[in-house]
């Protein structure tokens, strides 16, 4: 697929050259799909994701089946891709993931922790603390090994039980994410009720806490339009990785009327315009977003994906 239009590259002042993108899409995209995507599918998937030049893209999930049947085939969908020249995070709820985990030659991997005690409640069975308790261990573990963690953080900026989050309450959750030994913090915005105000006030007092910019990813999620300017908002503070899903896949089963994660092209069309590195090949990214969505059975959700497909749709003979 060629794209026909790219957006005018006008460059910003005081922001960052490259931005890593943490491709999210064959993990917190496909997890909560109600038909069940074949594993060679998401192999193909995270195949194509990489050539169009993603260079992290998470994989699977290590969950206990029950708990989320969409990644019931993680021992069978990690070899088949785990020697593509990319890291590859999975996720690891618990000590029993991270056996599974280490067992397949992991490197790269996630605990999911909650800002909030009621998504921690529904989310994890546990208080917030107890969560963390159960963390620590694991990511104890996985540094022994010499794995890279990634802590993500839930409920950073709203919870739909509790409303507003206070900052205080989200900094020092991450930082004890990061004192047990975290290598990077992703701050979910899980049901995307923040504002870009409000997310360089969070990026400011996790910095007065000792945690440092370039340790920090921003997971924005576009319920109600707002992803992408608070996108940017973390740009102008710093932060260099961005979580996105290929074709806005996911998205979170709490949030009423959530329209999912960021779309990876949404933000690529963005970052180029911006004169930002990415690294990414657009057309190739929404040739990937459009036979996922053809396998999915419906159109991809994302504006860019939407607008560049038509342009290279074949002319019909009138």
């Amino acid at each position: 697929m060629t794209v026909q239009g790219l957006p005018m590259v006008v460059p910003a002042q005081d922001l960052p050259p490259r931005v890593r993108i943490f491709e999210v899409g064959a993990r917190d995209g496909l997890q909560n799909e109600k038909s069940t995507v074949p594993t060679e599918i998401k192999a193909e998937f995270i195949r194509r994701l990489a050539d169009a030049g993603l260079t992290t893209i998470e994989a699977t999930s290590f969950v206990h089946p029950e708990w989320v049947p969409q990644l019931a085939d993680a021992e069978q969908l990690f070899p088949l891709v785990r020697e593509l020249p990319v890291a590859l995070p999975v996720l690891v709820p618990n000590a029993r993931g991270l056996d599974r985990a280490l067992a397949l030659h992991a490197r790269r991997v996630a605990v999911f922790a909650s800002a909030t005690e009621s998504f921690a409640k529904a989310n994890l069975n546990r208080t917030v603390d107890e969560a963390l308790a159960m963390f620590e261990p694991v990511v104890a573990r996985a540094k022994d090994h010499k794995v890279h963690v990634r802590g993500y953080l839930s409920m950073c900026f709203g919870d739909p039980w509790e409303g507003p989050v206070p900052v205080h309450q989200v900094v020092r959750i991450s930082k004890a994410l990061m004192d047990m030994g975290c290598d990077e913090l992703s701050l979910g915005d899980t049901i995307g009720v923040a504002t870009p105000a409000h997310v360089q006030n969070l990026l400011a007092e996790l910095n007065e806490e000792g945690v440092p910019t370039s340790a920090i990813g921003v997971h924005f999620h576009d319920t109600y339009g707002q992803a992408l300017a608070n996108t940017l908002a973390a740009l102008q503070h710093g932060v260099t990785t961005v979580d996105a899903s290929a074709g806005g896949l996911g998205g979170c089963p709490f949030a009423k009327s959530a329209t999912g994660n960021l779309a990876t092209e949404d933000l690529v069309w963005m970052l180029q315009g911006l004169g930002i590195d990415t690294g990414v090949d657009l057309g190739r990214l929404v040739a990937t977003s459009v036979w996922m969505a053809d396998r999915l059975g419906r159109p991809s959700p994302s504006r860019t994906v939407r607008a560049l497909a038509k342009t290279t749709q074949p002319h019909k003979e009138q």
